[in-house]
């Protein structure tokens, strides 16, 4: 019995103290490895930058490269509208069926070269109205052309000449009607009655690409009508003399330009020009062209354009017209 205690003792004594042992040697491992265990700082290593040593290599015949340089500038752009509606013979609202077809075409080039420039613009602008039971009217009619070029003076300065022609493409009518109620067209216009040609000499101001302001001081007009029938219908016949074709006007002309996007996918675009003749100058001709076009993808924009022109020699109060279009438009610079 004595010897089954000290067996039993002599086993808690001793697996105590091997527990004891163990704990105590695994708590001096941990220490000894804390202090061992080292924590890197931060940007302990130098960063250096390199060193770029450039170097220039001599091509032994640059000639076969075929570098060129490009001075010109090409912007061209297509445009077609539609508008159409119909509508059934007993359409409770009302109605009337219509078509309304609308096209546009404009190339700009430009030419820089050190102290030399060329620029030059061409527009074409054609729209008619259908309705039932009228007759057709048009909504747009324009041939445009102006060439420029210009011997740079100073960092904004330019002197220069320039060549400008307008007129249209299609008869161009009034409307009323008769005493039994039919519609009637009395012929205003026609291509080359008006046409206009414009010389131009002076000092041009463009601070930036965008805009610029020409001051012609010395100006010269030509204005044809080419219909010398034309005033019989027409009375003021354009300034140009009942029976003759042609007036030659020598002038002060101003004209400026500012075309620019005013926010994304939001483009600004006016012209204004005044021209005053040296022998009326108390009747001054004024035009001013706006026109605000907002992209709605690459393809598809809406446009909203609007003229204001005062001319005596074709009315005698402020002339006015603006367009909305909706429609397809692609562009290609090179």
């Amino acid at each position: 019995m004595l010897f089954r205690f000290l067996t039993i003792s002599f086993l808690i004594f001793g697996s105590a103290s091997l527990a004891y042992s163990q704990n105590t040697t695994n708590e001096s491992d941990t220490l000894i490895l804390k202090d061992l265990k080292q924590y890197p700082r931060r940007n302990t290593l130098p960063v250096r930058r390199p060193v770029l040593y450039p170097e220039t290599v001599a091509l032994s015949d640059a000639s076969s490269l075929d570098l060129k340089v490009n001075y010109w500038r090409n912007l061209t752009s297509f445009g077609l509208n539609i508008n159409q509606a119909a509508f059934s013979e007993n359409w409770g609202a009302g109605g009337v069926n219509s078509l309304a077809l609308g096209g546009q075409f404009s190339y700009k080039t430009d030419y820089t070269k050190e102290d030399k420039n060329f620029a030059s613009e061409l527009i074409f602008q054609y729209g008619t109205l259908n309705n039932r039971g009228q007759l057709a009217r048009k909504t747009i009619d324009r041939i445009f052309l102006d060439n420029k070029v210009a011997l740079k003076l100073s960092k904004s300065w330019y002197f220069f000449g320039s060549l400008n022609f307008e007129s249209q493409f299609d008869m161009g009518f009034s409307f009323s009607k008769d005493a039994q109620g039919n519609e009637i067209r009395t012929l205003l216009s026609k291509f080359m009655a008006p046409g206009y040609l414009t010389e131009s000499l002076g000092f041009e101001y463009k601070p930036v690409k965008h805009f610029f302001v020409r001051i012609g001081t010395g100006t010269a007009r030509q204005t044809f009508v080419l219909d010398t029938e034309l005033y019989k219908t027409n009375p003021k016949n354009f300034g140009v003399s009942h029976g003759k074709s042609f007036r030659n006007e020598l002038a002060f002309q101003l004209v400026s330009s500012y075309d620019k996007d005013v926010a994304k996918n939001l483009n600004l675009k006016s012209r204004y020009s005044l021209f005053a003749n040296y022998e009326k100058l108390s009747s001054i001709d004024n035009r001013l062209d706006l026109t605000l076009t907002a992209s709605v993808n690459r393809l598809i924009n809406v446009s909203l354009a609007g003229i204001v022109l005062y001319d005596d020699d074709t009315a005698n109060k402020i002339q006015g017209s603006q367009t909305m279009a909706f429609g397809l438009v692609y562009k290609f610079a090179n």
